[in-house]
């Protein structure tokens, strides 16, 4: 009996080779999970990965779309003929049947143009939502690029601050030496100190800005608060389509913003709505046909014209008068929106253009002579010709005009945002 069980327990575990072997090979043909994943890059090198990623993943953004097809599939059962009825109809029922069976066949037939208007209040009302899921996007696109470039300026912020530590470090450095040497005081290099910890408060600071900037641009994309994201690759570039703001106001003018072609959209279904209710005050007809069965053989066929009568004057005069009410209003809505985004666009514009010329004026200007009083003051210092606070001072200022100078682009960057969301077209 023991070769038998020696036998089986060899073929067992040759058979528990062989499956592990097919599940390996199963698991080795499956495509690895974390390769899919890879292969969709992860954005934050530039705006154009945040645009990308937004348009593609936002949720909203979807809806909003899935919005959109729905009105659009509206659009052809709006102007479709109502359903036909059929009817049958028994008469003298007895012991063998009824004498006579009518069958009849009825079309109602909507006149007077009133199934085109149908159709285009539709496809109106569906442009309308498509307009909209366009200002949407417009919006959010302006709400990720602004905090991008608070993502970049934070980090731009934090190598600024990680340079002036460095400087001050140095500068230390030069007090020590001095202060061991007999030719300064020990305050020198405590001052340097404490100048230092001031920094590393502020880049503790913007290290939280920072990661707040990037979960409100994680929220914004539609991706995970704590998802990564990639270090910024240099400066946004937020291009401003027009040169000047008049341009700018005409761009505007010729209604291509999505937010006022949602308005005109709405207000021409509503001129069609009224256009719709005032010919309800027209009758409709319907048509039918009808055959007749006596026995077991057709005795006739008949011929049906019904038409509507529109009695009710009191009720469709208090619709007309809803449709007219309704036509004024978006009437009014498409000049609120005209003057709300002209207002926003002069706003923005003047704030893109004064943060683009304080930053020319600190780089042209502020910037150098602070670098040049600082190296100056420094020279000037080991050789004992001016004292610490002179050369923090002035260390200071250089450093406080290049943060100042990343300050102002960045709210140029912030106001060129709120300028492309305008007279941006719909991506």
């Amino acid at each position: 009996m023991t070769p038998f069980f020696r036998s089986d327990a060899k073929r067992s575990d040759r058979s528990r080779t062989r499956r592990s072997g097919l599940l390996l090979a199963a698991l080795l043909l499956l495509p690895p999970v974390h390769a899919q994943q890879a292969q969709e890059p992860v954005p934050g090198a530039d705006v154009a990965s945040i645009r990308s990623w937004l348009l593609t993943h936002n949720p909203e953004l979807r809806a909003q779309q899935a919005e959109v097809e729905a009105a659009r599939a509206r659009v052809l059962p709006a102007g479709s003929l109502p359903n036909p009825t059929a009817a049958v109809s028994l008469q003298g029922l007895g012991a063998s049947g009824p004498r006579l069976t009518s069958f009849q066949l009825r079309q109602p037939l909507p006149l007077w143009g009133k199934r085109p208007l149908a159709r285009a209040i539709a496809e109106q009302q569906a442009q309308a939502q498509d307009a909209s899921r366009d200002a949407t996007a417009l919006d959010l696109l302006a709400q990720a690029e602004s905090a991008y470039v608070r993502y970049w300026h934070a980090a731009q912020a934090r190598q600024l601050l990680d340079g002036q530590i460095a400087l001050l470090e140095n500068v230390e450095e030069i007090a020590g030496v001095r202060y061991a040497l007999g030719m300064a005081p020990q305050q020198d290099a405590i001052r340097a100190q404490v100048a230092r910890s001031d920094a590393l408060g502020r880049r503790i600071a913007l290290e939280q800005a920072g990661e707040e900037a990037a979960v409100l641009l994680n929220l914004t994309m539609g991706r995970s608060p704590l998802a990564s994201l990639q270090s910024p690759q240099g400066p946004p570039q937020l291009p401003v389509a027009s040169i000047t703001l008049a341009a700018a106001t005409q761009r505007l003018d010729r209604g291509q913003h999505p937010a006022l072609r949602a308005a005109q959209a709405q207000l021409a279904a509503a001129q069609d709505t009224l256009r719709l209710r005032q010919r309800e005050y027209w009758p409709d007809v319907s048509l039918g046909i009808g055959a007749m069965q006596r026995g077991h053989r057709f005795d006739g066929i008949e011929l049906m014209l019904e038409v509507e009568l529109p009695l009710q004057r009191r009720a469709l005069a208090a619709r007309e008068r809803e449709a007219q009410a309704l036509e004024d209003a978006q009437q009014a809505r498409v000049e609120v929106q005209q003057t709300r985004l002209a207002a926003q666009l002069g706003l923005a514009w003047s704030q893109w253009r004064s943060g683009q010329r304080q930053r020319e004026l600190l780089e042209s200007t502020r910037i150098p002579q602070a670098e040049a009083n600082f190296h100056s003051a420094l020279a000037s210092y080991q050789v004992g010709e001016v004292d610490f606070n002179a050369l923090l001072d002035a260390l200071s200022q250089w450093q406080e005009a290049k943060l100042a100078r990343l300050d102002a682009q960045r709210d140029e960057l912030l106001a060129a945002t709120a300028v492309r969301a305008i007279e941006g077209e719909a991506p």
